[in-house]
């Protein structure tokens, strides 16, 4: 069964973080990441840039309307996810604690995928590289 598993975090807290910061906590969730890669565990992953930068859409009545900025009145926001592939939701679970092991300020949701269409892979580009502001 495929999970997602949606990293949650204060994103003033991130973008405050020092180069030096940012790269100890990567090299931490990068040991959780080569763990699942190595058992054929992990699909796709993403850190996802500022909430200044998204919009969302809404709009129940037919005419969708594109609102700019943070999509939710939260203290946190979704901030990166996870696409693992795991024999049951406790192993699922056992992955996230694993990464919040790495990043124990952030909130961890897992959620079962009930629909998974991989597509294309993207070339690989610098733009795929997120630094905090």
């Amino acid at each position: 069964m495929l999970y997602a598993i949606l990293a949650y975090h204060e994103e003033h807290i991130i973008q405050g973080w020092t180069e030096a910061e940012d790269a100890e906590l990567m090299a931490g969730l990068n040991a959780v990441h080569d763990r699942l890669t190595a058992a054929q565990a992990l699909g796709p992953a993403a850190r996802l840039g500022a909430t200044a930068d998204a919009c969302t859409i809404r709009g129940g009545d037919g005419r969708p309307v594109v609102v700019d900025g943070p999509f939710a009145e939260t203290k946190e926001q979704l901030l990166g996810f996870y696409v693992v592939d795991a024999a049951s939701r406790d192993e699922a679970v056992q992955a996230a604690l694993d990464l919040r092991s790495k990043n124990p300020t952030a909130v961890y949701e897992v959620r079962p995928i009930l629909l998974y269409l991989p597509g294309q892979p993207f070339p690989v580009t610098e733009s795929e590289v997120y630094r905090p502001r």
